[in-house]
């Protein structure tokens, strides 16, 4: 774990980008003095590393420090309905190498399996140098595997063993390094947070479209989960469709589109290798996506009545041009409804993409070990 200053300077560079260190004393309000010696230390144990000397100003050029992205390595698990997918990430939360293995259905046993062997695999690409550096591995995985297997389309029975496993001890116990847990739609958000591309708003809502559809919330800057770890559980949202109410997760989910396919007589197989590989009906897709948004948006107006969200994302497990498609539709829908009283968000796209599950499993052991509260960050900047 790094002293609260070593983990600040490492969040700045990391949210902002390169740096000279007086810019940072400046932003943090420490001296000089003591900016020099922390970042010393830092470049000292690999985890920054000088940039090109800035010229042309009076006095001395001034050198930009950055992350070093070999300075760490993480890996990353997520435990889906459909698949599993581990990837591993450097210290800037760039995939350096991934792993996908598609199931019927996920078991205690074939998880425990493949974790151990990815891990295996992907640390042997790795040079001795950076295997030292890896600083651990983050799970997301949807909590309460078991309830999901009527759902899912299997027996009860073959879920059951998720009741009575700890996976994150059963990992801890046979790695040599730190394993962290979070809920995947939450850990989807947080991978949007920490690693996304775009500015983000100080409070925005995320949507997650995978074979369920799933969210986060972000308030102030950070993650909130609640006492469970479920807050933000935008699935399980009731919506009025079709003259009924369900929930979001019936109607706005990929299960839905697998479900309609299958109905139709067409294989639903190209789904999950690949969001890039899709090979699906276009009349059925678009009647899907159409769904999709009008759910979604009515999800957004029901919760921007509760919390007045700058922006609401939606990414997910689905192709570039779906997800655009989706938002605008989204953008559509939210306008049909009657708006008065609120303001409503922006509709964006999320910018994480298909692997933002595991990216914020891996993003777990970053922010555990070498970073503070992004909120900190949004008050210096």
């Amino acid at each position: 774990m790094r002293a609260h200053n070593e983990r600040l300077v490492l969040s700045i560079l990391r949210r902002l980008g390169p740096m000279a260190k007086a810019d940072i004393a400046r932003m943090t309000g420490l001296s000089a003095q003591t900016v020099s010696v922390i970042m010393r230390a830092l470049e000292t144990d690999g985890l920054l590393a000088k940039g090109e000397p800035v010229r042309g100003r009076v006095g001395q050029p001034s050198v930009p420090m950055h992350l070093d992205p070999a300075g760490a390595f993480f890996f990353g698990l997520k435990i889906g309905r459909r698949s599993l997918d581990m990837v591993l990430t450097n210290f800037l939360g760039e995939v350096q190498s991934r792993l996908h293995r598609i199931h019927a259905y996920p078991t205690p046993e074939a998880t425990l399996e493949f974790a151990l062997s990815g891990v295996d695999e992907l640390t042997a690409q790795l040079s001795p140098r950076d295997r030292d550096r890896i600083s651990g591995l983050g799970i997301a995985i949807p909590f309460q595997l078991w309830d999901w297997a009527k759902s899912i389309g299997v027996p009860e029975d073959a879920m059951a063993s998720w009741r009575h496993v700890d996976i994150q001890a059963d990992l801890a116990a046979r790695l040599t390094f730190p394993v962290y847990l979070q809920n995947d739609a939450s850990a989807a958000c947080g991978a949007e947070l920490v690693f996304g591309t775009s500015q983000k708003p100080q409070d925005f809502i995320y949507f997650y479209i995978g074979y369920f559809i799933g969210g986060g919330i972000v308030l102030n800057g950070s993650l909130f989960s609640g006492k469970s770890g479920n807050a933000g559980a935008i699935g399980s949202m009731p919506i009025a469709s079709g003259g009924e109410v369900h929930q979001l997760i019936d109607i706005a989910s990929l299960s839905v589109l697998e479900r309609r396919l299958r109905t139709a007589g067409h294989s639903a197989d190209s789904l999950w290798p690949s969001p890039e590989t899709w090979q699906v009906d276009d009349g059925i897709l678009d009647d899907w996506i159409d769904l999709t948004a009008a759910g979604i948006a009515s999800a957004v107006l029901s919760a921007t009545t509760l919390i007045d969200f700058e922006a609401a994302l939606i990414d997910g497990w689905i192709p570039e041009t779906v997800r655009r498609a989706i938002v605008a539709r989204t953008r559509h829908h939210l306008g049909q409804h009657n708006l008065a009283g609120i303001s409503p968000p922006q509709i964006s796209e999320g910018t994480a993409g298909p692997d933002a599950r595991a990216l914020g499993a891996a993003s777990l052991p970053l922010s555990m070990r070498f970073l503070v509260d992004q909120n900190a960050i949004m008050k210096l900047a």
